[in-house]
């Protein structure tokens, strides 16, 4: 009776888990529906942070409501959850975001990075659906190039602002992004040891991913 009932509450608990994928992946394909474009990229309406607060909670909200940056944050924590040294993905990727905003801040350009930053999730979408992965050490790389990208783009917000917001907006993109991603290994490593077929619930996650991408990126060249 016990061996019975155990592999079912293991089942239940690993559905729960993978519930938990789907509602992050879908709160993200929501925004990408119904958030105005002019918000995604501006969390206070386009008015620079003048303290603390609203430069922390600035840097909070940037990437959430940011759907490509949300998205890619997600994605970059769940391939992490499929490889041993996997956390240092998003590390990379956290700290290529910093220097990617001091770029912005120094008013240097860097070479379409709405298109970059489209592709990026179109190709850690399909580096997620794959059945074979690359190395950490490539895929953390990846993400780091892709992190100048986003920290790029999460610049344009702070330029000109003051130095206390401009630190807590740092601060609060950093600690966002790496909560999500985090908590998108953690969901994902769970997956992993729970579901009869392990992988499969993350590779259909990498084709939703890669929608979201495309779609991007659909829409940047048709303009």
């Amino acid at each position: 009776m016990l061996t019975s009932i155990g592999p079912k509450m293991r089942g239940a608990g690993s559905s729960a888990w993978v519930r938990s994928l789907w509602g992050l992946l879908l709160s993200g394909c929501g925004l990408l529906l119904f958030t105005p474009n002019a918000l995604a990229h501006h969390p206070l309406d386009g008015r620079l942070p003048s303290n603390f607060f609203e430069g922390f909670m600035s840097g909070v909200a940037h990437p959430v409501i940011g759907v490509d940056h949300f998205v890619f944050v997600i994605a970059v924590g769940l391939i992490s959850a499929l490889m041993r040294q996997g956390v240092m993905i998003p590390i990379a990727f956290v700290i290529a975001g910093l220097a990617g905003t001091g770029i912005h801040l120094q008013s240097l350009d860097l070479p379409a990075p709405e298109f970059f930053i489209s592709a990026s999730v179109l190709l850690f979408g399909v580096l997620l659906a794959l059945k074979r992965h690359p190395n950490w050490r490539i895929v953390a790389g990846l993400a780091a190039v892709a992190g100048i990208f986003h920290g790029y783009a999460y610049g344009e917000a702070i330029v000109g602002a003051d130095m206390t917001p401009m630190v807590a907006y740092l601060a609060g993109f950093t600690v966002i992004q790496l909560g999500v991603a985090l908590g998108a290994r953690g969901i994902g490593r769970r997956i992993l040891k729970g579901h009869q077929m392990p992988e499969l619930p993350l590779r259909f996650s990498g084709f939703a991913i890669c929608g979201v991408g495309a779609a991007f990126l659909s829409a940047l060249i048709l303009g």
